[in-house]
């Protein structure tokens, strides 16, 4: 009697039938109360992650990962309200996270190489970049893979664990870019005059940032052709624009002033 007293003022009777349905309703109530003002939340964290200065690429792996978190402090929430060991799901959970881990150690590469991107920032959305041989406009950034666009509309998508060990070259990053080119005159023709009609080029594109000095100067002497460097800067956006105006131009402008472009040439003598 004096067992059974003490069991019911400590609580320490067991459930009723009643009380674990009631139980069991609560903690659907919690878990679906839950999942609401995950939704919320998850709605307010994009609001903010927009006013923020973070690349808008990045805010797709935040929010995964916020939402992951969540969830599984929600699932331990609710299994602790029903009284099932915590603990336990715990080191379940570690040890599946142990064995995932050691399956897909490439894919974690791949996640520790977006987060390495997020806090680095090498490249954002909109950048053009060349990772390992390929080239593209950065579309997105997600947990496991960067998104690309090549220029012929293609979609590459590029794992971040290959990004992060990789040389990676951004064209975007710098407002100026210079553009190079080459062009060859017949041993038979003026440097000077080649030169002066370089300079006229340069002086009437006005894309051609005109505070930096140009460079126009003899490159090499090939087997056949004098080769000339023309080097000059413009805005980033403008450089395709820039790059494939000068060698038109130049060229059309030599063939105005009888410069000529020679072709490959070999000298053969005969012996008799």
């Amino acid at each position: 009697m004096k067992k059974a007293l003490k069991d019911f003022f400590s609580g320490a009777l067991p459930e009723t039938a009643g009380q674990k349905l009631m139980h069991g309703i609560s903690a659907l109530i919690i878990l679906l109360a839950g999942l609401i003002v995950i939704r919320l939340l998850m709605s307010f964290i994009k609001k903010a992650l927009m006013k923020t200065s973070l690349d808008e690429a990045l805010h797709k792996f935040i929010l995964n990962t916020i939402k992951i978190i969540l969830l599984i402090v929600l699932t331990i929430t609710v299994l602790g309200y029903l009284n099932i060991p915590t603990s336990t799901f715990v080191a379940v959970l570690g040890a599946c996270g142990a064995a995932v881990a050691l399956a897909l150690k490439d894919s974690l590469a791949n996640v520790a190489g977006g987060i390495l991107i997020l806090i680095n920032k090498p490249f954002g959305k909109g950048n053009y970049v060349s990772v390992n041989g390929t080239e593209g406009i950065v579309d997105s950034i997600d947990l496991l893979v960067t998104t690309l666009k090549t220029f012929d509309n293609k979609v590459v998508s590029v794992p971040n664990g290959l990004i992060t060990t990789s040389v990676l070259v951004n064209y975007s990053k710098e407002e100026k870019r210079r553009v190079d080119c080459v062009f060859s005159i017949s041993y038979d023709c003026s440097i000077g005059r080649a030169k002066d009609v370089i300079y006229a080029v340069i002086e009437s594109n006005p894309d051609i940032i005109k505070d930096i000095e140009p460079i126009v100067a003899v490159a090499s002497q090939g087997s056949s052709a004098i080769n000339i460097d023309c080097k000059v800067w413009c805005s980033n956006e403008k450089y395709w624009d820039v790059k494939y105006s000068l060698e038109e131009t130049v060229k059309t402008a030599f063939d105005e002033n009888g410069i000529s472009i020679p072709y490959p040439q070999v000298d053969v003598h005969l012996i008799k």
